[in-house]
């Protein structure tokens, strides 16, 4: 049976097919396969940053994630800014405490051995044979003359390591004997502190009025005044520890006590007589210029009796305070 066909005949051919063709063309991005996974240990050290300078291979960091703060270009102008602050707060600490006190001439009296402390202490304690009393004395950086050795090559040259090293034992030994007896508080060893810092404060004060008084305006020689007045404390300890032993804990008011409080008095005022002749009594001294002066016979009388005023009635005080129990 054949079909019949409606309306018009099929052609012969079918119309080709048109595609839209795109008026604006996009471009794609190129997809790129992900980086391989990194280690635990490179996460740590190089959180992703390409401009970060990586560290070799077999280099090990000591610091953790932080090792590489010091090559940090912000870290580096903040030490700068941080060393120049601190050079310029140094020069200025030291141009205003020199005023005051001179550091360099201040490290000679630190300059001691262990031979010169157990010679000193004797020298101290037994001072009655002993010769000879004066100072040795060198050229100095340039070859000048007058200058005195350190302590370490001088026996008769003033410390500071001494009188320093006794003030503390001072301080511990009465601290550790109120202990003993069952009277130790805490505030006890800042009230010995400060007792014993007053007495060393008040005696430099007498010792600079002293020397404006008697026109001793070097440097060196006052920190000699100062080195002297710290040897007392050696004989305070002495009285303190054999008062204490021999009096069954009854301090220094006894007759051992007193006993040994006047011969350490006495070796001190002696040791203070021979060693201060050269300071405060000197045949010459030279004036700012360097012109050698002749000493008054007034002048000198005046230092005479300021050096046995400071060497009996001023110590005998000072000492009766320090071993008084």
């Amino acid at each position: 049976m054949q079909r019949t066909n409606y309306g018009h005949p099929a052609p012969a051919t079918s119309p080709p097919l048109h595609h839209p063709v795109p008026q604006h063309v996009s471009t794609v991005p190129q997809l790129r396969s992900p980086p391989p996974p990194m280690s635990q240990q490179q996460q740590q050290t190089g959180y992703g940053n390409p401009y970060q300078p990586q560290a070799p291979p077999g280099a090990s960091n000591a610091f953790g994630p932080y090792g590489n703060f010091m090559s940090d270009p912000t870290a580096q102008m903040g030490f700068q800014v941080g060393q120049t602050a601190l050079k310029h707060g140094t020069e200025y600490v030291e141009q205003n405490i020199n005023r005051y006190v001179n550091f360099s001439a201040l490290k000679h009296y630190f300059n001691v051995s262990n031979g010169y402390v157990v010679n000193k202490l004797f020298l101290v304690l037994f001072p009655w044979r002993h010769k000879p009393w004066s100072r040795k004395q060198t050229l100095g950086p340039n070859g000048q003359e007058g200058w005195f050795m350190p302590p370490r090559d001088d026996l008769n040259s003033p410390d500071m390591y001494i009188p320093v090293m006794a003030l503390v034992t001072y301080i511990l030994l009465y601290s550790m004997i109120a202990g003993l007896r069952g009277a130790f508080e805490p505030e006890l060893l800042g009230y010995t502190a400060s007792f014993s810092f007053l007495i060393v404060g008040i005696e430099i004060i007498l010792l600079k009025l002293g020397a404006y008084l008697l026109s001793i305006a070097s440097d060196s020689q006052l920190l000699d005044l100062v080195a002297y007045s710290g040897y007392k404390f050696v004989g305070a300890i002495v009285t303190i520890v054999i008062s204490e032993i021999f009096s069954g804990g009854k301090g220094t008011g006894g007759w051992v006590g007193w006993t040994v409080f006047a011969y350490t008095f006495l070796a001190n005022a002696l040791f203070l007589l021979r060693s201060l002749k050269y300071v405060l009594l000197p045949e010459n001294v030279t004036d700012e210029r360097g012109t050698m002066q002749t000493v008054a016979r007034s002048q000198k009388n005046r230092r005479t009796q300021f050096l046995f005023v400071y060497s009996y009635p001023i110590q005998l005080f000072f000492m009766w305070l320090l071993t008084r129990a």
